[in-house]
């Protein structure tokens, strides 16, 4: 259903260091990375599509994170949503929601949110019983 995510960034170096981190604790792969546009892709491996995208707007205006958008991405167990969501802590993200179970959504719906640098709302969730 998706093909892609797009998230803007202002600091491209800054940013890239910070979701190589991240969705390296899920298990995705780098697909791309060109500093000079700037923007970067990450897949799962052995999947052309969806790819988890950052760069720079391409109208050449500032980024701006929009209320009420979040993008979840799934995790593989939820030890891999406490590793990424430590990495996030680490990295300078901020806490939005801790790991946990978020029952109101399904018994096995577990998570954790945050911001990133250019406050885009992010999610990491497994829906796994274990």
């Amino acid at each position: 259903m998706i093909s892609h995510v797009f998230i803007g960034i202002s600091d491209f170096d800054r940013a890239f260091d910070f979701y190589s981190n991240v969705l390296g604790e899920l298990g995705l792969q780098l697909k791309f990375s060109e500093p000079e546009k700037p923007w970067a892709g990450w897949m799962t491996p052995g999947l052309a599509r969806p790819l988890f995208l950052i760069g720079a707007p391409e109208n050449g205006q500032k980024s701006s994170s929009g209320n009420g958008q979040m993008v979840a991405l799934l995790a593989p167990s939820r030890k891999a949503v406490d590793r990424a969501y430590n990495a996030v802590l680490e990295l300078g993200g901020r806490c939005d929601g801790k790991p946990g179970l978020r029952p109101q959504y399904h018994p096995d719906y577990y998570g954790a949110y945050f911001r990133d640098h250019d406050g885009n709302k992010i999610c990491v969730v497994c829906h796994d019983q274990f």
